[in-house]
C-alpha cells in the first residue's frame, strides 16, 4: 500500500454532478411540500374532472374536456414554474438558503439551472398525470407534439422568469401573497377554464396578452384545432420569457 493512500482529495464535484445532484434535491423538496402538491397536482386534477364532467361553463361545441385539458395543462405550467417556484425561492432567500447556496463551489447560475431543471421535471410528472386523466375523460388531442413541445417550454421560461423576478425583489410574504393572487386571478381571467370570447372585446384584447392565456390558447389552437403551431401565441410567450427571464437576472437579489 503506497503512502497517501487515504490521503484526502479537497475540491469540488465536477459541475454536471453538482447541478444533478441539486436538481433531484430541489425536487425531492418540492414534491414533498404540501402547499406545492396542492397546487401542482391536486387543484389541476380537481378542475379538470370536475369541469368536465359537470357543465358549469359554456366551452363551446364537442366534449368539455376538448377545451378544459389544453387549459389546465398550462396552468400546471404556471402553478409550478411561477408560483410554486416564487413562492419556494422567496422563502429561500429569506432564510439565507440562497445566500449560503450562493457561498458554495456551486455557482449561482447553476443553482438556476437546477432549480430550472426541478421545474422541468416536475412538469413532466404533472402532464403525464393530466393526461392520462383527461384521456380517460374521453380526450382526443390533435396537432404536432413538437409544437405542444415548443408552447411548453417558452411557457416554462417566462413564466420562470416572472416567478424568480417576484421572488428576487419582494419579501417572503409579499411573494406568498402576490404570487397565490396572480394565481387567482389568471384561473378566471386567463382562457384557462372560461373561453376568453366570454370577456367583453376590449378585456378579451388585453387579457390574450398575459402569458397563461397565450400558452392555454396555443395549446388549444394545436391539440383541439389541429393547427400546425399558433406563431402569434409562440410570439407573445417568447416576448415574456425574455422580458422576465432579463429582468429577473438584472434585479434579483440573494439576501
Amino acid at each position: 500500500m503506497s503512502a497517501g493512500t487515504y490521503t484526502p482529495r479537497p475540491g469540488a464535484a465536477p459541475l454536471p454532478r453538482m447541478i444533478a445532484a441539486q436538481t433531484a434535491l430541489e425536487t425531492r423538496m418540492l414534491l414533498r411540500n404540501g402547499e406545492q402538491l396542492l397546487l401542482t397536482v391536486i387543484i389541476p386534477t380537481l378542475l379538470l374532472v370536475l369541469f368536465s364532467a359537470v357543465d358549469i361553463v359554456d366551452t363551446g361545441s364537442g366534449a368539455s374536456v376538448g377545451f378544459l385539458a389544453p387549459g389546465i395543462l398550462a396552468l400546471a405550467v404556471m402553478s409550478t414554474a411561477f408560483t410554486g417556484q416564487a413562492i419556494a425561492t422567496g422563502f429561500e432567500r429569506r432564510y439565507g438558503v440562497l445566500k449560503r447556496l450562493a457561498a458554495s463551489p456551486l455557482p449561482r447560475w447553476a443553482l438556476m439551472t437546477a432549480k430550472t431543471l426541478s421545474v422541468l421535471v416536475t412538469e413532466v410528472l404533472q402532464i403525464v398525470l393530466l393526461t392520462a386523466i383527461a384521456l380517460a375523460l374521453g380526450w382526443s388531442p390533435e396537432g404536432n407534439p413538437l409544437s405542444v413541445l415548443l408552447l411548453l417550454v417558452l411557457g416554462t421560461a417566462a413564466f420562470s422568469g416572472l416567478g424568480l423576478l417576484m421572488a428576487g425583489t419582494l419579501k417572503a410574504e409579499a411573494t406568498l401573497a402576490a404570487a397565490n393572487l396572480v394565481f387567482l386571478l389568471l384561473l378566471v381571467g386567463g382562457g384557462v377554464i372560461v373561453p376568453l370570447d366570454k370577456f367583453p372585446d376590449a378585456v378579451h384584447s388585453v387579457l390574450g396578452l398575459l402569458p397563461v392565456s397565450a400558452l392555454s390558447e396555443g395549446l388549444r389552437d394545436v391539440l383541439q384545432h389541429g393547427a400546425s403551431m399558433p406563431w402569434a401565441e409562440a410570439g407573445i410567450l417568447a416576448v415574456w420569457a425574455v422580458l422576465g427571464l432579463g429582468a429577473a437576472a438584472r434585479f434579483f437579489r440573494w439576501e
